[in-house]
């Protein structure tokens, strides 16, 4: 499974993002998805996950409430709303796939990883 992430930029504290996992080479329909990011200095730390069917969602606690993690299994797709941002959520972001039977929000099941795409907020 071949993972492109899209839509980061700079914005406003406060603004709104949408960011795209697109795949390629096989359908994730099979695959639990997940978000996650990384700060300059810090470790990669888990944002959101969906399961196959949608059902299961899961949020780190800084970002829940704000973010809203999405799938469209038709188009192949996986999305990440990102509302009411902070300047702590300044990050490079990468999804990806994991065919594991459950969801795991720790980043080493996971076993395809798009390239990320950056994040930034700042006033």
């Amino acid at each position: 499974v071949q993972l492109q992430a899209s839509g980061g930029g700079l914005v406003q504290p406060g603004d709104s993002l949408r960011l795209a996992c697109a795949a390629s080479g096989r359908t994730l329909s099979r695959y639990n998805m997940g978000w996650f990011r990384q700060a300059p200095g810090k470790e990669r730390e888990f944002v959101a996950a969906i399961s196959p069917s949608s059902r299961g969602r899961y949020y780190a606690d800084s970002v829940k409430g704000r973010f809203t993690i999405s799938r469209d299994n038709a188009k192949n797709t996986v999305s990440l709303q990102m509302n009411s941002l902070k300047p702590e959520d300044t990050a490079v972001y990468f999804c990806a796939a994991d065919q594991s039977a459950v969801v795991h929000t720790a980043d080493t099941p996971y076993d395809y990883w798009g390239q990320g795409t950056q994040v930034t907020v700042s006033s």
